[in-house]
């Protein structure tokens, strides 16, 4: 029973750390300026203030509107098209070169186009998230064809399966991990990219509250929304984990 509380105070400890560190130097002993960084007293504050308001949740679930738009969009795309470049040789040749140079693209420089073909609002953010995420979601996918158990396919097609019976029954279960493991992946740039274009393009979302708070010389609010952004990391992060570890094991 000790050992199970150790497991899980220990990765509490270097947290808490960085709080006392960050109360002291700001609030405790006010060495650096609150319009430099705020202290969490000020901090937790601003975020109840938010709170109050209802401007924290509507910002949040803004968001992860775009955030979830834009990852089973790519999903919807990459999924399908990456068990097939896996599974055609001759497939993935036509595609290779298409997918070598638009996939070490940064998300953030399609902004510029994304404000010009779709204007202000929820659509270009959705787009900057699916440019960013399809690409992990679609390698991973291509991986896990290829990574499948040649002596199942063989199997089933000794046994009379056709091709779309062995993509059923082989090759799909096989995916599924790589699958997960590109969902996971892509869901940390797509917050990345939803931030980024909400302070360019967008009106709403926890982007534009930070960029909104930092012209008004609110630190505060600013501190709060990228805890917020990291908060809605862990919990992703968490749930992907659990999948993981409940497909594999």
């Amino acid at each position: 029973m000790f050992e199970n509380y150790k497991n899980k105070f220990i990765p509490l400890i270097l947290p808490i750390c960085i709080i006392i560190f960050w109360y002291l130097i700001t609030e405790g002993l006010s060495m650096v300026s609150p319009y430099i960084l705020p202290g969490p007293i000020t901090v937790c504050e601003s975020a109840w203030k938010l709170i109050l308001n209802g401007k924290l949740l509507a910002n949040t679930l803004d968001t992860l509107y775009k955030v979830f738009g834009g990852l089973i969009l790519a999903s919807i795309i990459a999924i399908p098209l990456g068990i097939l470049l896996g599974w055609y040789k001759t497939l993935e040749d036509i595609a290779t070169l298409i997918i070598s140079v638009l996939r070490p693209i940064p998300p953030v420089a399609w902004i510029p186009f994304s404000i010009l073909w779709f204007g202000i609002g929820m659509f270009p953010a959705v787009f900057i998230i699916f440019m960013g995420c399809v690409f992990p979601i679609l390698v991973y996918t291509i991986d896990g064809v290829k990574r499948t158990d040649k002596v199942l396919i063989e199997s089933a097609q000794t046994l009379g399966a056709n091709d779309l019976n062995v993509l059923k029954r082989v090759i799909l279960p096989s995916v599924v991990p790589y699958v997960i493991s590109g969902l996971k992946v892509g869901i940390g740039i797509a917050l990345m990219c939803t931030i980024s274009a909400e302070m360019v393009g967008s009106s709403s979302g926890l982007g534009y509250m930070i960029l909104t708070a930092t012209s008004l010389f609110d630190p505060g609010t600013t501190v709060v929304g990228m805890l917020d952004i990291g908060l809605i990391g862990i919990i992703f992060d968490y749930v992907f984990t659990k999948a993981q570890e409940k497909i594999f094991w």
